[in-house]
């Protein structure tokens, strides 16, 4: 069958969004939502799959929901538009999920990376959910049979998971899909991953070789969405460096992990490629360098934070979002539930 192309997205809600979720994720988001059919979901069903120390508490967690709502809006996603909305007010997500757990196998799971390492040494006080986070994630994308799915490099054995369900699926119940009218047999699509530009893995700034993190002790490894031009100017200016001028060449830029996060940070930033910002600040001091790169995060970013800090002061509008967009979401998920309920044979009420 042909399916309607859709892209699915979502961000979890646990705090302190900053510049590599943004440059990762959320301008891609921006840009697709000017070609594709797009649904962006805040998954506040997977914030809680860690410790309440991850994710907060109650509180927190709602605050987060909207805090992420707000920077979507705030960076540019249309929510009349496309569709915007907290994970748990649909409830097919976690229906789609229970069926799902019962087609994906052990295996699959164990090979999951990601489990091993949020769960460390003491995988045995691990919560189930966190182990079965990639199950409720395919049901996430496949509940609204999305085609395409932007995904970081952390999420891409996620995504073969979820091809890996929607195929099993569509072979361990194909007569009953042909027998509700599919002829082919495919029920749920194969979701492809959204392929995005270069310089979207943004690393710290106090350590250019691991990835910019929430979770990190350190303020100054990130630059936050909601940081304020004098902080942004301060975090930069202290983002470590080496001793050596900036390169002339990208080539230049292999062995130096601090420099290259930089200059693919001013790249993203401009939209411009490392060669064309080294070619101009190339062969200068860091200091020089490091003023641009200040004047163009304040530029880009300021508005954002300002645009979210007006928005999340008022909790209600971003609730009157949400709720609209879960009744959008709803519509199409309790679509697919009910499809999915007829092909397993459960009876439901008609």
């Amino acid at each position: 069958m042909a399916f309607v192309e859709r892209v699915f997205s979502g961000v979890q809600p646990t705090g302190n969004l900053h510049l590599g979720n943004y440059l990762g994720a959320i301008v891609n988001f921006v840009k697709m939502q000017e070609t594709h059919n797009c649904i962006y979901c805040v998954v506040d069903m997977h914030a809680i799959t860690q410790g309440v120390d991850v994710w907060g508490g109650p509180a927190e967690l709602a605050r987060n929901t909207r805090e992420v709502t707000a920077a979507f809006i705030a960076s540019g996603i249309d929510p009349k538009k496309h569709i915007v909305f907290n994970q748990s007010q649909v409830s097919g997500h976690a229906e789609l999920a229970w069926i799902f757990n019962c087609v994906a196998r052990m295996g699959w799971l164990n090979r999951m990376t990601q489990f091993k390492e949020k769960a460390g040494k003491d995988r045995e006080n691990a919560s189930v959910g966190l182990y079965d986070y990639p199950v409720l994630m395919a049901a996430d994308i496949l509940l609204y049979r999305a085609t395409h799915v932007p995904v970081g490099e952390d999420q891409k054995q996620h995504l073969e998971l979820s091809r890996d369900i929607a195929q099993k699926f569509n072979n361990d119940f194909g007569d009953s899909i042909r027998s509700h009218g599919t002829n082919d047999g495919l029920f749920f699509p194969l979701p492809e991953p959204f392929i995005t530009g270069p310089a979207t893995r943004v690393m710290s700034l106090r350590d250019g070789t691991k990835k910019m993190s929430k979770s990190d002790a350190s303020d100054y490894s990130r630059i936050n969405l909601t940081d304020d031009a004098d902080t942004i100017a301060q975090k930069v200016r202290k983002a470590k460096t080496d001793p050596e001028p900036l390169p002339t060449e990208e080539k230049g830029l292999e062995a130096r992990p601090e420099a290259d996060n930089l200059v693919g940070i001013f790249a993203a930033l401009s939209g411009r490629s490392k060669a064309d910002v080294l070619r101009d600040f190339g062969g200068g001091q860091f200091s020089s360098f490091k003023n641009a790169l200040v004047d163009l995060c304040v530029t880009k970013l300021s508005p954002i934070a300002g645009e979210m800090k007006r928005l999340v002061a008022d909790p209600g509008h971003i609730d009157a979002i949400l709720n609209d967009g879960s009744d959008r979401a709803r519509a199409i998920a309790d679509e697919t539930m009910k499809l999915s309920k007829d092909i397993v044979g459960f009876i439901r009420r008609r």
